[in-house]
């Protein structure tokens, strides 16, 4: 695309800009890094977001569960006027650094021994997938976000 891309970690200020593309990985029910980010979103920035997560997207239940997540961590205002995407990713436990097997591996435990009525999506894709290397990426669904950057 030839736009920038830079860490939610290492962005600086976002005055100026009119469109923003966030790109971002589910965890532990919200997207990592948009909370802090979206306090420098300049006021009527154009808002493209992007999930990225384990659970079928496909599942409008999922869907809910993503958006309910969203609703805590952005402003109604800008969440209203957001166009909000939602992909599958993958995971490669093999790949983690020490940090975040650890802090997996806890999740894990934790989400285990839930009652099956507890887990969502998403927890439930963890429990299947966890310590395998899963691969979810469908790059044509990407051709929807580019087309809204347009």
């Amino acid at each position: 695309t030839g736009l920038p891309a830079v860490s939610y970690e290492k962005a600086g200020s976002l005055a100026g800009y009119e469109q923003i593309v966030y790109l971002g990985g589910l965890y532990a029910g919200g997207v990592k890094g948009l909370k802090k980010t979206a306090k420098k979103f300049p006021a009527g920035a154009r808002l493209i977001l992007v999930t990225v997560g384990l659970a079928d997207v496909q599942d409008p239940k999922n869907i809910e569960n993503i958006r309910r997540s969203l609703r805590t961590q952005l402003p109604a205002e800008v969440l209203q006027s957001a166009a909000l995407f939602h992909l599958r990713g993958g995971i490669d436990y093999g790949r983690l650094s020490f940090a975040h097997k650890t802090m997996m591996t806890l999740l894990y435990n934790h989400a285990r021994k839930l009652p099956p009525e507890q887990q969502n999506a998403e927890t439930k894709a963890m429990i299947d997938t966890f310590g395998q290397k899963v691969d979810f990426v469908d790059f044509a669904a990407l051709r929807p976000v580019a087309d809204a950057m347009q």
